[in-house]
């Protein structure tokens, strides 16, 4: 058996997409899917540059979404945006199962693959629901509620219903500085954007030439009232840390005093 064919796409949902039907369009058996960003070309073995095209990646979602229910095909999707290495291929060896048999095997955990990505899958959702609670608006002098977040998955495409209905009312942009993308809103529609913020814009000397007066006010407000409620008789940093990971704080307002001590 000879190595498996390397084929490379350019790490969005709809380039893996494409990837999978073209190892069906091909019949190839042997195949190890990477994003252009991390792939490694060995000396055995082809390489195969897929590029995304949208129809193909349609006609893949729409056979697995008429195989299993949407709640599975989402799992599909959330398990993808973890950006785990070889990710890909667990997935395909998924899709792969789905298209044989259907819905057949999604909760069989004694199948390898299935316990490996109910366990990614719970792993994205919490970092999900963890964003959705740490993330915190600052007014910025240009009118537009800017929130800085450095998740460990891509959660973004994720959140960006919950925060749409939650600041329906206000122009807000949330900014992966991990990524360097962020989502857009301006009271009309959301949209995503490419952007890369210098770590200069993001200390805190820079915000006063970034942030209204007023909204700086308000977060040494925030700060100091939610150091002043704090008993330090009753601290258990070890509980604390363990709902509000310490990664976090740098971005939450509240911690601010605490991050300076």
């Amino acid at each position: 058996m000879g190595a498996p064919q390397l084929i490379i796409y350019d790490g969005s949902f709809e380039g893996f997409l494409s990837a999978v039907f073209h190892t069906y369009e091909h019949r190839l058996a042997e195949v190890d899917i990477q994003p252009a960003i991390r792939a490694q070309a060995t000396f055995f073995g082809t390489t195969t540059r897929v590029e995304t095209n949208v129809g193909h990646a349609g006609r893949v979602w729409h056979g697995i979404t008429k195989k299993v229910e949407a709640a599975g095909a989402h799992i599909l999707y959330r398990t993808f945006l973890s950006e785990r290495a070889g990710v890909e291929n667990l997935l395909l060896d998924r899709i792969r199962d789905i298209f044989a048999v259907g819905n057949k095997n999604s909760g069989n955990f004694s199948d390898a693959t299935v316990l490996e990505i109910a366990k990614i899958n719970k792993m994205v959702g919490r970092e999900k629901h963890r964003m959705e609670a740490f993330v915190r608006f600052k007014l910025t002098k240009d009118g537009i509620y800017f929130a800085v977040i450095e998740p460990d998955f891509n959660v973004l495409p994720l959140i960006a219903e919950h925060f749409r209905s939650r600041y329906a009312d206000q122009k807000w942009l949330i900014y992966d500085t991990k990524r360097g993308i962020g989502l857009y809103y301006d009271l009309d529609t959301m949209s995503e954007i490419t952007m890369r913020l210098s770590g200069a814009a993001l200390r805190p000397s820079a915000e006063s030439t970034v942030y209204t007066s007023e909204e700086l006010e308000y977060q040494q407000l925030w700060s100091t009232y939610f150091e002043s409620t704090n008993i330090a008789s009753r601290r258990n940093m070890k509980l604390h840390k363990r709902h509000i990971p310490q990664r976090y704080w740098k971005y939450l307002s509240e911690k601010s005093l605490q991050l300076k001590k």
